[in-house]
Parts: C-alpha cells; sequence; structure tokens
C-alpha cells in the first residue's frame, strides 16, 4: 500500500509539474506580445527596421511628444472619444441585456418561446449585413459625426443578453422572487436590489467583454465619423499607420497601440476576479 501510494503520489506530482509548465508556457506567450510592443515603442523606425531586440530604446519619451504634437492625430480627444463609447456600451449592454433576461425567466407569457428564439436569430446576423440600413438611417436623423449611434444601439445586445440568460438559468431561484413579489417589492426593485447583486459575476464578465468590443470597434464608427474630433483610437491608428511611406513613423505607431491597450489592461485588472467564476457559472446549467 505504501509503495502504491507513494506511485500515486509521485505521479500526480508529475501531472502538477507537467500543467505548471504548460501554464508558464501560456504566460509567456501572452506577455511576450506585451513586451515587444513596449520595446518598440520605446525605438525610431530605423531600429524597429532593423528587427527585434529585447533591450528597449530610447526614444520612448519622443515618440510620445511626436504623437501628441501630431496635428492629424487627435489623440487625447481619440482616447475620451472611445472612453465615452466604450464606457457607455459596456453600461447599456450589461444592465439591459440583464433585464432582458430577467423579464424573459421571471414571467410566462403567451409569445415567450417565440421572443427568445427571435433574440437568439438576431444574434446570429452580423453587423455587416444591416450596416448600410443604420448607416443611412443615422443620416436622415441627423446623427453622423456624432457618438450617441456608437453606444445607443448596445442597449438591444443578443448575445449579451443571451449568457445573462443562462447565468439567471444557473444561478437565480425563482422562490427568491416570488418572496420579493409577496413582501410587496416592485417589479424594478427586485430586479435593482434582490436579482442584480446575484448577477454581478455576470454583468462584469460581459462589462469587460462589451468594453473591449466597442474599443477595438473600427468599422461602424469609420462609416459614421468624419469629423476628427469625433473620432475614436482605432480610426486614428488606422489613419496613422495609412499615412504616406514617407513619412510614415513606426515608433508613433507603437506608441499609439500602446497609449490605446492601457485603459482595456486597466479595466481587466479591476473585474478580473469576476471572470472565472461568471463564465464558469453563467455557461453550466444547474
Amino acid at each position: 500500500m505504501n509503495k502504491r501510494s507513494k506511485s500515486g503520489q509521485s505521479g500526480l506530482s508529475a501531472a502538477r509539474a507537467a500543467c505548471y509548465l504548460v501554464l508558464a508556457a501560456l504566460c509567456f506567450l501572452c506577455l511576450f506580445f506585451f513586451y515587444m510592443l513596449l520595446i518598440n515603442a520605446s525605438r525610431n523606425t530605423y531600429q524597429i527596421q532593423q528587427g527585434f531586440s529585447f533591450l528597449p530604446g530610447k526614444s520612448f519619451v519622443v515618440n510620445l511628444k511626436n504623437l501628441l504634437k501630431n496635428a492629424n492625430i487627435p489623440v487625447l480627444s481619440g482616447i475620451y472619444n472611445s472612453l465615452v463609447v466604450s464606457a457607455l456600451t459596456a453600461l447599456l449592454a450589461s444592465y439591459f441585456s440583464a433585464l432582458t433576461a430577467y423579464g424573459i425567466y421571471a414571467y410566462d407569457f403567451r409569445f415567450k418561446k417565440t421572443a427568445f428564439t427571435v433574440i437568439l436569430l438576431i444574434m446570429m446576423m452580423p453587423t455587416q449585413i444591416s450596416a448600410v440600413g443604420f448607416v443611412n438611417q443615422m443620416q436622415a436623423m441627423g446623427l453622423r459625426n456624432s457618438l450617441i449611434p456608437l453606444f445607443l444601439p448596445s442597449i438591444a445586445s443578443p448575445t449579451v443578453f443571451f449568457f445573462m440568460k443562462q447565468y439567471l438559468d444557473s444561478n437565480m431561484p425563482m422562490e427568491i422572487v416570488e418572496a420579493a413579489r409577496i413582501d410587496g417589492s416592485g417589479e424594478f426593485h427586485t430586479f435593482n436590489t434582490i436579482v442584480l447583486p446575484v448577477m454581478k459575476p455576470a454583468v462584469a464578465v460581459q462589462a469587460i467583454f462589451t468594453f473591449v468590443t466597442a474599443w477595438n470597434n473600427f468599422f461602424i464608427p469609420a462609416l459614421l465619423i468624419d469629423k476628427a474630433d469625433k473620432k475614436t483610437l482605432p480610426i486614428l491608428i488606422s489613419q496613422l499607420r495609412s499615412a504616406d511611406f514617407l513619412k510614415f513613423d513606426m515608433g508613433q505607431v507603437y506608441m499609439m497601440v500602446t497609449i490605446a491597450i492601457i485603459p482595456v489592461i486597466m479595466i481587466y485588472l479591476i473585474l478580473s476576479k469576476y471572470i472565472v467564476r461568471g463564465v464558469a457559472l453563467g455557461g453550466v446549467k444547474g
């Protein structure tokens, strides 16, 4: 028995060591690209063209100053626009999708299954299909070169709704809602004070995903925004990269990407503790 237990323990130790090695390799691969980005942001165009170096350059401050002084690339307004659009998108998508999921979950009505099916069908429709009609509608409503069309449609987010619905099915006993109704709690009060705190992990996860998606969104803003002071960071990065070859400053491009990725990392660090819990509980129906 002792020999078997020792062999079993050694086998577990070997398996654990192998897992740690795999995790360390994956962690290295993930962090290495961030390291490459920071290194290239500290080098000038000539140094970048010579190939990658593990040692940072001395042009970090120069690249930052050149980028901020670039009259054709309003970096500060781009950061502000992207933050406004991404934050409002995450807020509206998370809250109203959770509210819609609660309505489907907590109420029994005649076309409940039909409504759920229609929402799922909308989820499968690519954005490019409705892009032309959406742009024409915004043009007719006078909302071209406005940030409103970039975040307001996120109130209807079928993908976020589906995740919230799965999370409610897994973790929200209907008895709690019924007890609140018996105590005289209104539906919005029940949702905001009882249901929403239970859904905090799912809301945090979807807030991260929707924030990152809106932050990186290029397609719709490029169709709607023409004014420089309304452009978001993805448009400015594309504009910087598409400059004339003779004036193409790769140091500024890497610096721009570095600036663009910092808010995403900060949001992830703030809400990361909910990701594993939210994905695990929302994806498995108990």
